[in-house]
């Protein structure tokens, strides 16, 4: 399931040196505006206890786990809707994604050039914000335009469009990002269609240096920011892109005495990984066998018949039944076998939703 989260921010937040620790990359990361221009993209492992847990039961011969995707998308200006700083590309590349990782400065640094001459996170966030407002109004605008004059023809469908962006283009007019319009169930398939930036969902990233990571109580700059972020209904982290890249390069008994030096308990990107699986909407099934133990990428709420697709097209072509065995079971029990002996199996059909964490054998016949 190829779904993407795209990183975004000024120039010189951080942007490219969180996704080098991200991804184990090298992209440059300079100290100027638009070192970035073409998006970088990366395949990240999702850090998953479980797996290591359905490993001692099955002894495969091989562990594959979860994955996000995430771009490296160039730093956006001021005026970028307006194509500034080669705005219109950038702005083309956030279309892209299914989600938006936004990544603010709250460090103070001399030597690092801050493209606003100052630390403001709120401001920085907001500015953004209207970025890609800006651009979705223009979008809007240019669809009206052309469903308007597919509606003088007497196309029923469009006239009813035409309702719908007016609402929405009033809502965004009124500074509200176009995730908060309220809109008829019927209506959010042709909503979805029309890639709105300000649609997407968004977490926050406060870009900080080695002190403020290591201080339990958060600055004033963080804290404004994570407030904003809380009013927004949006999900913030601190993390401190330097230390990640350096901790992503160390052997696992080193990590363990680096995070210790620092009195962090696991790796900052863990958790910026498991916050945009969730911004994606995503949760993660196992299959299990000696030849391999699998987790399986799946949207909330798919049903067993889809979720069997994920893993073989034969499987939903013919699909029989799944046996899902729950994973809390299997670690108590110890194999499914016991698991089985003790009439915990739960056989489903193809509408049951899979639910995280559901260790499954699909049944089919093609």
């Amino acid at each position: 399931m190829a779904l993407q989260c795209g990183i975004v921010g000024l120039p010189n937040v951080g942007k490219s040196t969180i996704f080098n620790a991200l991804t184990a990359s090298s992209v440059p990361a300079e100290n100027y505006p638009f070192c970035t221009i073409d998006p970088h993209v990366g395949i990240v492992a999702l850090p998953d206890p479980r797996l290591i847990e359905l490993e001692k039961i099955y002894k495969p011969k091989k562990v594959t786990p979860a994955t996000v995707e995430f771009t490296d998308i160039a730093g956006l200006v001021k005026g970028a809707s307006k194509g500034e700083g080669l705005g219109n590309q950038f702005l083309g590349q956030i279309k892209q994604v299914d989600a938006i990782i936004h990544v603010i400065r709250c460090f103070e640094d001399p030597n690092v050039i801050h493209i606003e001459n100052s630390i403001n996170p709120v401001r920085d966030a907001e500015l953004i914000e209207t970025e890609l407002l800006l651009a979705d109004i223009a979008t809007l605008e240019r669809q009206l335009t052309a469903t308007t004059s597919a509606a003088k023809s007497g196309d029923k469908t469009a006239v009813h469009k035409i309702g719908v962006l007016n609402q929405l283009l009033n809502h965004l007019n009124n500074g509200h990002p176009a995730r908060t319009f309220s809109a008829h169930l019927e209506d959010l398939p042709y909503i979805r269609s029309l890639f709105l930036l300000t649609y997407k969902p968004v977490s926050y990233v406060a870009s900080v240096d080695e002190n403020e990571i290591q201080n339990s109580v958060r600055s004033k700059q963080v804290q404004e920011l994570f407030d904003f972020a809380a009013k927004e209904n949006h999900h913030a982290i601190r993390l401190c892109g330097k230390l990640e890249q350096e901790l992503a390069n160390l052997d696992k008994s080193d990590k363990k005495m680096f995070l210790e030096e620092y009195n962090l308990q696991k790796p900052g990107l863990d958790k910026l990984i498991h916050v945009s699986f969730k911004l994606l909407k995503l949760e993660t099934f196992f299959t299990g066998c000696p030849v391999e133990v699998r987790a399986w990428t799946i949207k909330y709420g798919t049903p067993a018949l889809v979720a069997a697709g994920e893993v073989h097209t034969d499987f939903q072509r013919g699909f029989i039944k799944a046996d899902v065995y729950k994973y809390n079971d299997l670690i108590e029990l110890g194999s499914e076998i016991a698991v089985r002996d003790a009439g915990l199996v739960h056989q489903e059909g193809k509408d049951y939703i899979v639910q995280d964490g559901d260790c499954i054998f699909f049944r089919f016949n093609v």
